[in-house]
């Protein structure tokens, strides 16, 4: 279907605002134009609270933010609630706890659950792999520590959108690798699962879609040292050997996505390890559309669904 009214003009008023071409952009450039675009997620979604902690893990101190939702009317006393570890997104250079609060938000409301919000390191500073160190170290505190946090134990998913999406998945192949830990869930939305080769939806949607392959690009230079294989599946997670052994898996795409056709090869791979949930591709939708709820009002219908699947995976 053609692209959604709303999101139509959103990309017209971004392209006649643009004024560098995203490989003319320095990091500093990058991550301001990040959190100004992430002021327009969904104002005022109430939740209990919101909380910083600092973990201390063996990457080292670790600040995370932890969201409570507001109680549903008929819910039980019990103060546990499933809980769900989110890695935003962000090309690993860009996206703070904050820039992505309001996505952690509509995830904790919609899937009645506590929201852990990470802060890995960000490249070029902290180059790969140590996001995806502070990711795993992110998931062993909260398994060792969930009933302190308010997290029934063996009720705990992982979910990333973007970049965060490809640490949610590297983590779960890593995680499955070993044995140590087995998560409830995993929630993928509009995730970058292969660096290495080019899609068709990647060819189709190279640029004009919000995020341009020269973005990727850009973001893939800063967070990749030189002479590592971006075919390595801790980078490119669809290019893994095998996956079985992971959890439960939901994922959501975008029809104007160019990360779209990686994220439904995922999920195919899936269906055949007997991981997979459900997939769902929005119509007329681009990457980021569930994180501009401000401008792009079909965001609040796909967290709802979100939400439900959330709820029912968790159940």
């Amino acid at each position: 279907m053609p692209l959604d009214p709303y999101v139509k003009r959103f990309l017209h008023l971004l392209a006649a605002a643009s004024q560098k071409k995203p490989m003319e952009l320095d990091v500093g450039e990058r991550r301001a134009a990040l959190e100004y675009l992430m002021k327009l997620g969904a104002p005022d979604i109430e939740i209990a609270q919101a909380q910083d902690r600092v973990l201390s893990t063996p990457a080292g101190p670790l600040p995370v933010r932890i969201y409570a939702p507001l109680p549903l009317e008929d819910a039980s006393p019990s103060p546990l609630l499933p809980g769900l570890i989110y890695f935003h997104g962000g090309g690993f250079v860009a996206g703070t706890v904050s820039t992505h609060d309001a996505i952690a938000r509509s995830l904790a409301t919609a899937g009645n659950c506590r929201v852990v919000s990470v802060e890995y390191r960000l490249a070029p500073e902290h180059p790969f792999p140590a996001g995806l160190e502070d990711a795993l170290a992110a998931v062993n505190y909260v398994a060792r520590h969930a009933e302190n946090l308010g997290i029934i134990s063996d009720r705990i998913g992982i979910c990333g959108d973007s970049a965060g999406g490809t640490l949610a998945a590297a983590t779960c192949q890593s995680l499955a690798r070993t044995g140590d830990l087995h998560l409830a869930l995993q929630l993928l939305i509009c995730p970058i699962l292969d660096y290495s080769r080019s899609s068709a939806s990647r060819r189709e949607l190279a640029s004009g879609y919000l995020v341009d392959e020269a973005t990727l690009d850009h973001d893939l230079k800063h967070y990749v040292p030189k002479g590592t294989d971006p075919a390595d599946p801790l980078i490119s997670p669809l290019r893994a050997d095998s996956v079985t052994g992971l959890p439960r898996t939901i994922i959501h795409t975008a029809e104007f996505d160019p990360m779209r056709d990686e994220g439904r090869a995922y999920f195919d791979r899936l269906v055949q390890a007997g991981s997979a949930l459900t997939y769902t591709c929005h119509p007329g939708m681009i990457h980021l559309f569930y994180g501009l709820g401000a401008v792009i009002p079909y965001a609040g219908a796909a967290f709802d669904q979100i939400g439900g699947e959330i709820r029912g995976a968790m159940a």
